[in-house]
């Protein structure tokens, strides 16, 4: 990790007390995972589907669960929080204190094109920070950049796109605006769209701010659950189309995610 993260950690320790993640997720220091998972609205037993797969909830508090997925020599950290960039600064950032060897966010995003169909599974080609949390990690809040675009490591992530043909899935590449708000975003969807990202959602852009301080291989995979732009709302899909949707996040997804954990990416 950078130093900068050493610091985070180091005033955390500070000012509040040692082994948060332990205190909020129940994951051990001590334990080294072939991967973290965070997902804001995904938890593993809702997702995983496959007996081959041991899930323990470890810990949780008001707002956050952890989770152990184990399946033959493989174990995962999965913490499922609340939605918003605020909270995957808060969450993510105490999974400091974690070890782990590749670093995996999953969740639903919203298309704002026609050409993104539900069901399709994306990852930022980069992401415009439209919410305040990724200032935080910068030396002065006082350095806040609007709309600031902030990228992943584009080698992995190519990567992992590659690992992904071979076995037959596609991954699209999409810019992907984050957004502070559901409500509001459509009283603002025009003028989001004025940003030409083809998706939105709420946590990749402070997901890769982190990712970087961490230094830790970091992908987002993303399933698309709505499109603003061809009328497919978020809720009262039609039954044909929620089976698309419930395939991608409930065998693709969890495919990809025991792939990049086992390392052949």
């Amino acid at each position: 990790m950078t130093e900068k993260m050493k610091q985070i950690l180091d005033n955390l320790h500070k000012y509040n007390m040692n082994h948060i993640a332990y205190v909020n997720f129940g994951l051990s220091e001590d334990v080294i995972y072939d991967a973290l998972v965070i997902a804001p609205s995904y938890s593993p037993d809702k997702v995983i589907t496959s007996n081959d797969f041991m899930i323990t909830e470890m810990g949780s508090r008001s707002y956050c669960t952890g989770y152990e997925v184990k399946k033959e020599n493989l174990k995962i950290a999965w913490i499922k929080t609340a939605a918003g960039g605020c909270n995957m600064l808060d969450y993510l950032l105490i999974c400091g204190e974690l070890q782990f060897k590749k670093l995996i966010f999953t969740g639903a995003t919203g298309a704002l094109k026609k050409e993104f169909n539900i069901g399709d599974i994306c990852t930022p080609s980069y992401s415009v920070a439209g919410t305040l949390a990724n200032t935080y990690l910068k030396d002065s809040i006082k350095d806040y950049v609007p709309f600031e675009k902030v990228y992943p490591d584009n080698d992995y992530v190519d990567r992992v796109i590659q690992m992904a043909k071979e076995s037959n899935y596609i991954i699209r590449k999409a810019s992907v605006f984050c957004t502070d708000s559901i409500a509001m975003e459509y009283t603002h969807l025009e003028e989001i769209k004025s940003f030409d990202t083809d998706l939105i959602e709420m946590e990749t852009s402070t997901f890769y701010a982190i990712a970087k301080q961490m230094e830790i291989p970091a992908v987002a995979l993303l399933v698309v659950s709505d499109n603003s732009a061809t009328g497919v709302p978020l809720v009262g899909r039609n039954e044909e189309i929620q089976k698309v949707y419930e395939y991608s996040r409930k065998v693709v997804l969890i495919d990809l995610i025991e792939k990049i954990a086992r390392g052949l990416v």
